[in-house]
């Protein structure tokens, strides 16, 4: 009886250990397969993740690929375009997501040295250009030059005035010619190729018009108190600068509008202001010409178009050289203003107007001035100094070249003997009075003269002048080789100290076409040696 809960209790004893190991195990086993489970799961995410950034590496990779593509194809040729012209714009990154990282400043980089080295070539390549350029145009300025000494030489020589009519054609010609030339050289680094004297600014004025076509539309005005002249060193550029900007003037107006000159004096120097009436200038473009013409960038003729306009670099060029500034600004007659200004202390001196007078062809003087308050100047060797009245001249101050320019009388300028009121007080103002006509008198016998002074009529009435017939081809041909013969008549007795012998008039020259007629008072030269025609 006592053996079977003893072997009962044991085998129960034992079941219960059996059972309680199997729980340990079944506890073990399910924290094993949790764990394996987690385990799976944490290595399922980081696949997907290893997926995922696995495709994102591939789109940057694309990505960039695009951007190095777009570098090449678009920004790099975007670049080269911009540095030639400044208004192309630059496309930036296809892609914003890279600015700011490491492959923008790697790109931003590559477009840097691309600049440094287009930059570098372009200006060795123009370099090359512009010493090709200087030799070459240096060569053919010299020729010029030398040819228009021989038509000079020539217009001396020959009394035919048909050959001296083709003669200073040929010379306007070759002037033109000259003017391209040297404006091309200037830009190219050449200096401007002559040293004159002192001169007159009115004498300069007069000759930068006379290198152009058209200048009977120039009008100037001469506003200057004083005898102001260029010192030697400075007239050539001066004489070039302004006959660029009346050359823009002239070209971009109407061929019937005049151009105005005003050249004005100031206690600081002179200035000579040019306006026209033309197109006009955007304001894009005035900024570019106000660039050029200060001298501060260096010109490429790449930048100068095609065909390259020389204009505005070729001022910029002397005024950078010679200490003289320019500037263009909106016309008030609705074109373009340039305004040179010369400074006095380097550039400017007084002239003595005995020893060396104005040419007829420069414009006259306000004559207002003469008997106005001295004005401190800084002109060098200018004293403030009262300088005794003068007539006023009875001609207009504005000047223009052309036939009959510069012509002077005596009957142009009534005295107080002519006007009734010619008389003025000490406290009245010059008054400014109408030129007369001056009446045709024939050439011919004393009789034929004096015919009509001893006409029947009224004698109270006023004589009516006579309308001056036109002169035939034929009798202009022969006035004008009586001066030619004149002229080197008195050359010849000057050299051999004789009295001159004048010819006897040749024949009438032969019809060469319907001729324009030669006015023998107008001076066929300007103060700068050019032609007038």
């Amino acid at each position: 009886m006592t053996e079977i809960p003893v072997a009962l209790t044991v085998i129960l004893s034992v079941g219960t250990a059996a059972a309680v190991a199997l729980a340990l195990l079944l506890a073990r086993s399910t924290r094993e397969t949790r764990r394996l489970r987690q385990r799976s799961a944490a290595a399922e995410k980081d696949l997907q993740e290893a997926l995922r950034q696995q495709a994102a590496l591939a789109g940057r990779a694309q990505a960039t690929e695009a951007e190095v593509r777009h570098l090449a194809g678009a920004r790099i040729p975007d670049l080269t375009a911009a540095l030639a012209h400044p208004n192309v714009p630059v496309r930036g990154l296809l892609d914003p997501s890279f600015r700011g990282t490491e492959v923008d400043r790697a790109l931003t980089t590559v477009l840097e040295q691309v600049s440094d080295a287009v930059t570098k070539e372009r200006l060795r390549v123009d370099g090359a250009a512009q010493a090709a350029m200087r030799g070459a145009t240096t060569t053919i300025q010299a020729l010029l030059y030398q040819l228009q000494t021989r038509l000079q030489t020539m217009q001396e020589r020959y009394d035919d005035p048909f050959v001296a009519e083709d003669l200073l054609a040929a010379d306007f010609l070759n002037e033109q010619a000259l003017r391209r030339i040297q404006s091309t050289a200037i830009v190219c680094g050449a200096w401007p190729g002559l040293t004159r004297q002192n001169s007159h600014l009115g004498d300069i004025v007069v000759g930068a018009m006379s290198r152009l076509s058209g200048y009977e539309r120039v009008q100037v005005t001469n506003q200057l108190r004083d005898p102001v002249g260029v010192v030697a060193r400075a007239v050539e550029p001066a004489a070039v600068v302004l006959t660029e900007l009346l050359a823009n003037a002239l070209h971009y107006s109407h061929p019937e509008l005049p151009v105005a000159v005003t050249i004005q004096q100031g206690n600081r120097g002179a200035s000579v202001i040019i306006d026209d009436a033309g197109v006009g200038m955007h304001a894009e473009e005035m900024d570019r010409a106000q660039r050029m013409m200060a001298g501060q960038d260096s010109v490429l003729l790449t930048e100068l178009g095609d065909p390259p306009k020389t204009g505005f670099a070729t001022v910029g060029q002397l005024a950078k050289q010679y200490g003289f500034t320019a500037s263009v600004e909106p016309s008030p007659y609705g074109g373009v203003r340039a305004i040179v200004h010369i400074p006095g202390e380097p550039l400017l001196t007084l002239l003595d107007e005995e020893e060396q007078p104005m040419s007829p062809m420069a414009p006259v003087p306000r004559a207002s001035a003469s008997s106005a308050a001295p004005v401190a100047s800084a002109l060098p060797g200018h004293t403030a100094t009262q300088r005794p009245a003068q007539p006023e001249p009875a001609q207009a101050d504005t000047a223009q070249l052309g036939i009959g320019a510069g012509r002077t009388s005596e009957h142009t300028r009534p005295g107080p003997a002519d006007d009734p009121q010619g008389q003025l007080s000490e406290d009245e103002l010059p008054r400014r009075r109408r030129r007369r006509p001056v009446p045709y008198v024939a050439l011919g016998t004393p009789e034929e003269a004096a015919a009509p002074a001893s006409g029947g009529g009224d004698s109270a009435a006023p004589a009516r002048p006579a309308e001056a017939p036109q002169a035939s081809p034929e009798e202009s041909a022969q006035r004008w080789a009586a001066f030619q013969r004149g002229t080197n008549s008195g050359r010849e007795a000057a050299e051999t100290g004789t009295h001159p012998q004048v010819p006897p008039a040749p024949s009438p020259a032969p019809d060469h076409g319907g001729a324009v007629p030669y006015d023998h008072y107008a001076d066929p030269r300007s103060a700068e040696g050019n032609p007038q025609e």
